[in-house]
């Protein structure tokens, strides 16, 4: 059979005619691999998945109420465009009161179909042919993915843990910063769970003021703060004037199927996201929008719950890494734990990556995690691993990790 035209007709930003023909095994796809090799060797013993970066519990009852209400009502089956007033309007009350930021609902908000499609949309409002977006790595790649499907360019900034997990901006050469159109940033960051300081967003600010960029600050997981108080960039002298930031329902609501979030901040780039966003998509289910007003007006008591519960299962896991020699420490925020991989195992197994050690962990004690190896040897494990059973199950889950890593030896 003849090969189909539609393979030459492939874009060079997916890959152009070779698309579909990579024989590359991404790292993602080979943990699934893993995993299934490792549960078809040991049927009925249950993998203990601390890789799944999702919560693993539902959406408050609030929540749920205020969707079944919600959802039955007819002037909700409408497109939401770029968002109803009611979704920003709590939203800005939400601001104002977790991290103390004022904002205009109307000129200084605009919903999205979560932070991922958010984040594929900014580049089309600043990038052109030979625009750089500064990103970090380890980290999440969809702004400098699309930089790069509009003909830009990637810059990328290690984080690494003798900074704090902080970039370097001062390493950027002269060049770089004049072609520079926007800085990405994640705290709580993913998948280090490092968290910003005032003094390091003063810093970028200045930064971003001097070279005429805009900071794109990811918030998702701002909400899951384990020491003093959520922080936002935009509560930051001067952050508006050079910052939109990105809010979501998932991380810190258990939302995260709903795909629901906010862009917020500098007005002028505002209007620019909303315009993109009319041409890219038609908006959330308005009914959906509604019930996160529930959420975001009963935050006080839904999200500390959920913060509290990661933190615990993250303290347990410390416990246990740190008995085995892993120099683990409870993060700042997130549901991640990020640690350096050991460089071998007393089985004789070498490992020259954190995507070996994951591997073996997968193979030889039936437990996930994701390997970064963008600036050093890690793997991430999540305290989102699922535990419907409560506390109880909680505990048997972290038991069981315990048991499964107590004959390990490690080199480090």
């Amino acid at each position: 059979m003849s090969e189909s035209y539609l393979q030459r007709a492939f874009a060079q930003r997916i890959g152009g005619e070779k698309f579909g023909k990579d024989t590359k095994i991404y790292k993602f796809e080979k943990i699934k691999r893993a995993k299934r090799e490792a549960m078809a060797k040991n049927p009925g013993v249950a993998l203990i998945d601390m890789g799944v970066g999702e919560p693993d519990d539902m959406a408050f009852p609030c929540v749920i109420e205020a969707m079944k209400n919600e959802v039955a009502k007819w002037e909700n089956r409408i497109y939401a465009d770029n968002g109803v007033q009611e979704f920003k309007d709590a939203a800005a009350r939400y601001m104002k009161a977790l991290y103390g930021v004022d904002l205009d609902p109307v000129n200084e908000i605009c919903h999205a179909i979560g932070s991922k499609s958010a984040l594929t949309l900014l580049p089309a409002c600043f990038i052109n042919p030979g625009d750089i977006t500064i990103i970090t790595i380890p980290g999440y790649p969809v702004l400098g993915t699309w930089t790069e499907y509009l003909g830009g360019e990637m810059v990328k900034l290690p984080l690494l843990e003798e900074n704090g997990f902080l970039p370097d901006l001062d390493s950027l050469t002269e060049e770089q910063c004049r072609r520079a159109k926007l800085l990405y940033l994640n705290y709580p960051n993913n998948p280090t769970g490092a968290s910003a300081t005032v003094e390091f967003f003063e810093k970028a600010i200045a930064f971003a003021k001097k070279h005429e960029i805009l900071i794109v600050s990811d918030a998702a997981y701002a909400p899951l703060n384990f020491v003093g108080k959520p922080l936002s960039i935009l509560s930051v002298p001067g952050g508006k004037d050079v910052a939109v930031e990105l809010h979501s329902m998932s991380k810190g609501f258990n939302m995260t199927g709903w795909r629901l979030s906010w862009v917020c901040g500098n007005p002028l780039a505002l209007k620019a996201f909303a315009t993109v966003k009319d041409n890219a998509d038609s908006g959330q289910f308005i009914a959906i929008q509604k019930a996160a007003v529930a959420a975001l007006d009963d935050q006080a008591s839904i999200t500390p719950a959920i913060s509290a519960k990661y933190e615990r299962r993250l303290r347990s896991m410390v416990e246990t890494l740190r008995k085995l020699g892993f120099n683990a420490k409870v993060p700042a925020g997130s549901f991640y734990l990020y640690v350096k991989a050991p460089k071998a195992a007393s089985d004789g197994t070498v490992f020259s990556s954190g995507e070996d050690f994951s591997q073996w962990l997968i193979k030889t004690k039936l437990i996930s995690s994701v390997p970064w190896d963008d600036a050093g040897n890690y793997v991430r494990f999540s305290a989102t691993f699922v535990a419907r059973g409560g506390q109880e199950e909680e505990k048997a889950v972290l038991d069981e990790f315990a048991r499964r890593l107590s004959d390990a030896r490690f080199t480090f």
